[in-house]
């Protein structure tokens, strides 16, 4: 997901509910946000989400085909759909189910009793109004506008809010259906463009019904919906796993300025190709879909609405001035590929996974086409938007992210410890290794900082709790003495040790620092001291 910029490039602030720390959390918020015994029982096979979406009076209609894999004894099954759309019946092998509703959590009770390890289906029937975004992306809900021709403008976003704001479904992360068929049908005139390849065309009357196929799993946010009368364009790109399908859908009257910022896609794909290895979805291609909102990272789907320029809505998040050689939508988005769409997060208090690693992402671009200095400048650049008000991971099972600065101080985080491990090829290796070895798999935090660790060979928990779990900017504390400086880590969680590297006299010195004073003998009386800028850190002189 992007953040909204509410003060000109010096706040960064996001609206989704980051800020809930000491809250007060209720019976929805568990039943949301936990592998609750309705859901444990059951993994999600195939997904057919087969609807008809009418603009004229902002209705969705139709039905979700559940098909699981019985994984313990079965009960009541739990499908999350939000108001004001309702679910109007339940049916499994021509059964009809009952079902009983408590807030946004439903559950199908009289299930065929299936031994461990069969196959179900559950086709549930539903149609209202859908939550109206107020704001998208940052609120959830379905954008209705229209082009300036008229025609219906028309999409989806729910990170965070959860897809049963306009689709039935288990709307927990840690659980994925394994593929998906996205059926829509639209008014006739216009086109639905979702996830995956589109297989099949059905022409009526008055609507159209398109059919796309999402061959790997999918989470539930990132399935999505796009309506316009687009105009389409591609291309292939040659990637590290072959031919590519790169597919762009827009308005006619942007056409043109497309085809020249979109240009932007291929080389975003070389340069996260080369640091975090193939594309996590060649059988399913990519594609930019033009939106009436800014943007988001829908699985193979990603939207657009950044006016085809660089930067963010024109202008540079970093102040470096190197925010503005990049189309930020473009990248930012697509990064999310690798970390959110490939890798996800079990519980959205881990969402930092998505978000520290997609920011930093800006700065891989950057650094692939212009090298480390740059990549460096804008990073160090984006600090004046972090807060450091609540910690970054958020609070579990009740559906709760952590503070917005996941975004640019996890980035930070991350661009720092590539400074620690002090070895560019091992670093581009775990970023690789990160997506190969959780290829399409939903992930905790432990899992993904272990494999740091493990395959950095250097004991990064400190790092982790500091900045992960604790609001601190740790500060390096120093003195002189005679020929003498002494130096330790203040303002920090206990037993806190990290290496830093810093500048003595001019001369490159790593220091491995601690809560405790340490000692490092100098030739020179007085001594000139500096922190390598890179770290997310201060120093202070101790007279």
């Amino acid at each position: 997901m992007i953040k909204k910029s509410l003060y000109p490039v010096v706040l960064i602030l996001l609206l989704l509910s980051f800020n809930g720390m000491g809250q007060n959390f209720t019976r929805q918020d568990t039943l949301r946000g936990s592998i609750t015994p309705e859901r444990a029982w059951w993994d999600l096979v195939y997904y057919h989400l087969d609807i008809t979406v009418d603009p004229s009076d902002s209705t969705i209609k139709g039905s979700n085909t559940v098909t699981y894999k019985v994984l313990g004894d079965v009960t009541a099954m739990q499908i999350d759909l939000q108001p004001p759309l309702r679910i109007t019946g339940v049916e499994q092998n021509g059964n009809v189910l009952s079902f009983r509703q408590d807030g946004n959590a439903y559950f199908i009770d009289g299930l065929k009793n299936q031994g461990i390890g069969t196959i179900g289906t559950v086709k549930v029937l539903y149609e209202g109004k859908p939550r109206t975004s107020p704001n998208p992306p940052w609120s959830g809900g379905i954008t209705w506008q229209r082009d300036e021709k008229g025609n219906p403008f028309v999409a989806s976003s729910c990170q965070g809010d959860g897809a049963s704001l306009w689709w039935p479904c288990k709307d927990h992360m840690y659980d994925e259906p394994d593929s998906m068929l996205i059926s829509v049908a639209v008014p006739k005139g216009l086109m639905d463009v979702s996830n995956g390849r589109l297989r099949k065309v059905e022409k009526g009357k008055k609507f159209t019904k398109y059919h796309w196929f999402v061959e790997n799993p999918i989470n539930n946010y990132g399935v999505n919906i796009n309506i316009g009368d687009y105009v389409h364009f591609s291309e292939t790109y040659e990637g590290e796993n072959g031919p590519l399908t790169m597919d762009y859908y827009v308005l006619p009257k942007d056409e043109k300025a497309a085809r020249e910022q979109f240009r932007e896609a291929p080389r975003m794909m070389a340069a996260f190709e080369h640091w975090f290895g193939p594309y996590p979805f060649y059988e399913d291609g990519f594609k930019l879909v033009q939106v009436p909102y800014l943007g988001m990272e829908h699985q193979s789907s990603v939207t657009y609405g950044n006016g085809f320029q660089n930067g963010y809505r024109g202008r540079d998040l970093s102040g470096s001035g190197w925010g503005l050689k990049f189309d930020f939508i473009i990248v930012h988005e697509s990064g999310h590929e690798w970390f959110a769409n490939n890798i996800t997060y079990k519980d959205i208090a881990d969402m930092w996974i998505h978000e520290s690693f997609t920011a930093y992402s800006e700065n891989l671009f950057l650094d692939y086409y212009f090298g480390n200095e740059a990549a460096g400048a804008y990073t160090r650049g984006t600090r004046m938007n972090i807060q450091n008000k609540e910690p970054i991971i958020g609070v579990y099972n009740v559906n709760q992210s952590g503070s917005g600065d996941m975004y640019y101080k996890g980035a930070n985080m991350l661009h720092m410890i590539r400074q620690i491990v002090d070895n560019d090829s091992l670093w581009r290796d775990v970023l690789r290794g990160l997506n190969k070895e959780f290829y399409h798999q939903t992930v905790t935090t432990q899992m993904i900082e272990s494999y740091l660790i493990n395959h950095t060979g250097i004991n990064l928990a400190p790092v982790f709790d500091q900045y992960l779990r604790d609001v601190r900017v740790p500060v390096l504390e120093y003195a002189r003495k005679g020929n003498t400086l002494f130096y330790r880590w203040n303002n920090t969680i206990d037993r806190f040790n990290m290496p830093v590297d810093v500048s003595i006299n001019g001369k490159d010195i790593r220091l491995n620092a601690n809560e405790s004073w340490q000692t490092f003998e100098v030739s020179e009386l007085n001594v000139d001291f500096s922190v390598d800028p890179d770290y997310y850190v201060s120093a202070m002189e101790i007279k």
